[in-house]
């Protein structure tokens, strides 16, 4: 067989279904192995898109996406969604292409390091040059990418390589490998400042929303009877149903989750990555107890640094801490913080409020189930989804908040749609929407049914209000977009734009309970 055709069968081997990609003249080998396989290679319109397909398919599934690219600038289109997936810890194995290394050592066509430019973005990366190697650069790939804490990795094929004739089989896979439980001292130590403290507090990161933990996480808050606050990414860790949970770090109409966690003398960090969101927000004075729970030990930061580090599997920790704590405390101290924040997120607007991001919002939880996912793209829509939006399950509201790259919003439906049983709803500005829209044409090509929701206001708007807020005044923000119904129907698309409140509830329970691709377009004034 060729080196080609062992990879592929080492991508079958990891359980691959799908490989998201756009073809070039040095993948030649690798896309006609594809095509003799078990694996689906979709071809997308942007290499962006077929990385932030991965990425969205790590996140959800906890296997590692893979997306493709030739190379030059196949592998520099890929790099955003791969630093992204960087970033907000998701597994995904990437491949390009490259030439053959007959002409690598001088200056060539379309030549670039590529292996070098993603080294600051990957968690492990290689050039395959023998093709001995493939099935052993594989399998690592995939291991580390999917190892806690996960991310992405990185394998550069070689055309000449590729075509070489090879012996080898796959590498035989096995069970994920696991973080060692807690040691004792720890556990007594962290119980110890929890049991402490007059007003501890959770804080559940994008890790709670992985393997096992939400599970723990869930068990332990109910039995101690803590209140929790989330992250953006670890939105749906615990179920915002629940009595003690505050939603996320800046729910409320006047931040009133932010007060909660500055009020706390402990905190509990669960999962928690400070890429996520500055712990000077919640930490300003560096008075406040920290109990770090994670795989990995916190990073160094001045208003980041634990009294107690509990460096373990996740899981297991959260079963010591609940085993060791005394019984359930009073938390009538955050009692009035939960009912202000959750009158603030469910409150819909009046008939003839101007429409809005966190007026559609109430709607749009309504529209879906608990189970159902929401991805968010990028942009000032995301703040009010981040701090308004209810959320009840892991891994049902995707939001970028490590890199936080805009135009992760359709590439994510798709790749969400595929992995789903469930709705999908994207919902994304005019901004992020036009960066990959062409991604509308894979969706419809693959059959498949999630609604986009378009927030339009001609202007890149979180920038806007930025600039305003420093400023007093905003520039190179402006915007004009295409006439959107017509942009969906070009695509076969079905098309709304709600003009009030009615409409609105009417478009999002029409698209979102059709089996067919929806667009609705909201205009929010400026």
């Amino acid at each position: 067989m060729s080196a080609a055709d062992l990879l592929v069968e080492c991508l079958e081997a990891e359980g691959v279904e799908d490989v998201f990609g756009v073809p070039g003249e040095e993948l030649q080998d690798l896309l006609f192995a594809l095509r003799d396989s078990d694996i689906r290679y979709i071809p997308v319109r942007h290499e962006q898109g077929a990385a932030f397909m991965a990425d969205v398919h790590g996140r959800l599934t906890g296997e590692a996406g893979v997306c493709m690219g030739t190379l030059g600038p196949g592998a520099t289109n890929l790099l955003t969604g791969v630093a992204d997936a960087h970033l907000d810890k998701s597994p995904l194995v990437a491949i390009t292409g490259q030439g053959g290394r007959e002409r690598l050592h001088k200056e060539s066509h379309q030549a670039l390091d590529v292996v070098d430019m993603f080294e600051p973005v990957v968690k492990w990366n290689t050039q395959i040059a023998e093709g001995e190697t493939v099935a052993e650069s594989i399998r690592k790939a995939f291991k580390l990418a999917e190892y806690e804490k996960p991310g992405a990795t990185h394998v550069e094929f070689p055309e000449d390589v590729a075509a070489a004739s090879v012996e080898g089989e796959p590498l035989p896979t096995r069970e994920p490998v696991r973080r060692a439980d807690p040691d004792e001292r720890s556990l007594e130590r962290a119980a110890d400042r929890i049991d402490e403290a007059e007003n501890p507090l959770v804080l559940a990161g994008n890790g709670a929303v992985r393997t096992r933990t939400a599970e723990g996480l869930r068990e332990l808050v109910e039995r101690a009877g803590m209140p929790v606050v989330a992250t953006y990414m670890g939105k749906g860790a615990v179920s915002d149903r629940l009595d003690n949970s505050l939603l996320t770090l800046d729910s409320g109409p006047n931040e009133e989750a932010g007060e909660a966690i500055e009020r706390a003398d402990c905190v509990v960090a669960v999962g928690y990555d400070i890429a996520e969101h500055d712990p000077k927000s919640w930490n300003p004075h560096l008075d406040t107890d920290i109990v770090h729970v994670d795989h990995e030990p916190a990073e160094v930061y001045q208003h980041y640094n634990p009294d107690v580090e509990i460096v373990a599997d996740i899981s297991a920790t959260l079963e010591g801490l609940a085993e060791r704590l005394d019984d359930v405390r009073a938390t009538d101290w955050c009692e009035e913080y939960r009912e202000t924040i959750i009158d603030h997120v469910t409150e819909k607007p009046d008939d003839g409020d101007p429409l809005s991001v966190k007026g559609t919002l109430p709607y749009l939880r309504e529209t879906l189930a608990d189970e159902d996912v929401l991805i968010s793209d990028v942009g000032s829509h995301k703040m009010a989804i981040a701090q308004s939006y209810p959320t009840y399950e892991p891994n049902t509201c995707i939001i970028s908040n490590g890199l936080a790259s805009m135009g992760i919003g359709v590439p994510g439906g798709v790749a969400a749609d595929l992995a789903v049983d469930g709705n999908v709803v994207v919902a994304t500005g005019d901004g992020g929407f036009m960066m990959n829209a062409a991604e509308l044409e894979t969706a419809t090509r693959l059959d498949l049914g999630f609604t986009v929701v378009v927030f339009t206001d001609d202007d890149y708007g979180l920038i806007s209000e930025k600039q305003t807020e420093h400023t007093g005044e905003h520039f190179g923000t402006e915007l004009t977009n295409p006439d959107f119904e017509t942009f969906a129907e070009s695509f076969g698309i079905e098309s709304h734009r709600p003009e009030s409140w009615e409409e609105v509830d009417a478009a999002l329970t029409e698209a979102v309970e059709s089996d067919e691709m929806a667009l609705v377009a909201v205009p929010i004034p400026r």
